[in-house]
């Protein structure tokens, strides 16, 4: 299994603590949540037990066989309510000298059907299960239900968790280990176009080009990846039609409430319920200038995801023109705009770069604050932007950075430009200037940046994770 090793660990220190255990585990769809604990279960003899959309009654009788066959290596009859089937599960767990692990896989189906599950499920811990040697694990893919109806101050199971453990989409770097025979620019473009979600990364072939894994996993309708973002959207919401329209405007460049209100006819209170539901699953993000309150008016929205924000650019709304097109030329057109989508994701890789980085105690300092920042220059009284900064605590010090994803290298004008738009923020004493480059440095760039600290990195720098440019800095 690739990465997952914090989650891995979080799992282990779980099970080698004494008494009983509470672990909520979410995530969205396909992020691969069941084989992280798949693997666990391998290691551990566990009762897993998969839950599925079918009625309370057939998931009760399944979960009896589980039990049952877990303890007794046979299936007699199924219980004849969940109170009793966790009764006997506790009652043989109690008998054993060795911890039980209970397993329920995708949770918010039991509860949908039986919303007294939770309440049950509480009486259990509290009256049967808490002087036990139990871990129970609550696995879902409804993010907005496991934190709220599960985790949530009104919920029966309030106070009873013990851990919580979310399993994020990897980042571009664990992500680069699905492709060992791409290059590191195509590693990268992979990410950019499939994000960090397992289901999707080991759809491509690193022994075919970007381009031909476009023609043969997105572009035609059969494929997996073609419908995938409007099929989770089908599962997950009541109204796919309007959230896909949402989703193509953001991706579009429409990021403000007054924007995306207007591109999708709806009034902008109702836009802005929709807009709580996608970040509530996980597919849009609200980020405001980094330094300020989240609060602050100045919030934009982006698609989370990168494998939505590439569909919803590239595949949503061309597909009938691709359909007349042609697969083929509808791969080669979308190679020719991937270099000025990347712009975006290079940030973003870079970003994830810097707190890799500040985890390994190697950046001048720890920032407590770490984005992208615009906003109007103080001194120049004009518009400005900053693709990172990162700030201490105090605001004395900054980290100031630009990426930049071309076919050529960065020249004089782009290292001034960043130096001008620092001063943005005089009250920052310190100031550490980094820029990231595809394509490399012109001389002049790289002469004065050694004779002012400045740090200079490559592609290959964010992929060796090598800390020696920062320490000569």
């Amino acid at each position: 299994m690739i990465g997952r090793q914090s989650e891995c660990s979080a799992l282990e220190r779980m099970f080698s603590s004494d008494g009983f255990q509470f672990l909520v585990m979410y995530g969205r769809r396909r992020v691969g949540k069941t084989t992280i604990l798949q693997q666990f279960a391998k290691r551990h003899a566990c009762i897993f037990f998969p839950a599925q959309e079918k009625n309370d009654a057939l998931n009760l009788r399944d979960f009896s066989q589980t039990v049952q066959e877990y303890f007794d290596d046979d299936f007699l009859a199924p219980f004849l309510d969940w109170e009793k089937a966790f009764a006997y599960l506790g009652k043989r767990a109690a008998a054993r000298e060795k911890k039980t692990v209970l397993i329920i896989d995708e949770f918010p189906f039991l509860a949908e059907q039986n919303p007294s599950i939770k309440s049950i499920v509480q009486h259990t811990i509290d009256h049967a299960w808490r002087e036990t040697d139990i871990m129970l694990i609550l696995c879902g893919s409804s993010v907005s239900f496991m934190v709220n109806e599960v985790m949530g101050c009104k919920s029966p199971l309030y106070g009873r968790v013990t851990g919580k453990l979310e399993v994020l989409p990897f980042d571009y770097l664990d992500s680069a280990a699905f492709f060992p025979a791409y290059t590191i620019e195509e590693k990268l473009t992979a990410y950019g176009i499939l994000g960090g979600i397992p289901r999707y990364l080991n759809a491509f072939d690193d022994k075919r080009s970007i381009e031909e894994n476009l023609l043969r996993e997105v572009l035609p309708e059969s494929t997996f990846l073609n419908d995938e973002p409007q099929m989770l959207l089908r599962m997950e919401l009541r109204e796919p039609g309007v959230y896909n329209s949402i989703l193509e405007a953001v991706a579009n460049g429409a990021n403000k409430v007054s924007r995306i209100a207007d591109h999708i006819h709806e009034d902008r209170s109702k836009c802005s319920k929709y807009l709580t539901t996608l970040q509530n699953i996980r597919l849009l993000e609200k980020i405001v200038p980094c330094g300020e309150a989240p609060s602050s008016k100045r919030g934009i929205y982006v698609l989370a995801d990168f494998y939505y924000n590439f569909w919803y650019r590239h595949i949503f709304s061309k597909r009938n023109y691709f359909a007349l097109q042609g697969e083929s030329e509808a791969a080669r057109e979308i190679m020719e705009s991937l270099p000025d989508y990347m712009g975006g994701v290079f940030e973003q890789v870079c970003m994830e770069y810097l707190k890799r980085m500040a985890k390994k105690k190697a950046l001048p300092f720890i920032p407590t604050a770490l984005g992208k920042w615009w906003g109007t220059h103080p001194l120049l009284k004009r518009q400005t932007d900053i693709d990172i900064l990162g700030l201490n605590a105090s605001g004395t010090q900054g980290l100031f950075c630009e990426c930049k994803f071309r076919n050529r290298p960065l020249p004089m004008q782009e290292y001034e430009d960043l130096l001008t738009a620092a001063g943005a923020f005089p009250k920052v004493s310190k100031r550490h200037f980094v820029f990231f480059s595809k394509s490399g440095y012109t001389a002049p760039v790289r002469e004065r940046a050694q004779r002012e600290g400045t740090i200079l990195l490559t592609l290959e720098d964010l992929y060796s994770l090598d800390a020696g440019a920062w320490k000569r800095s």
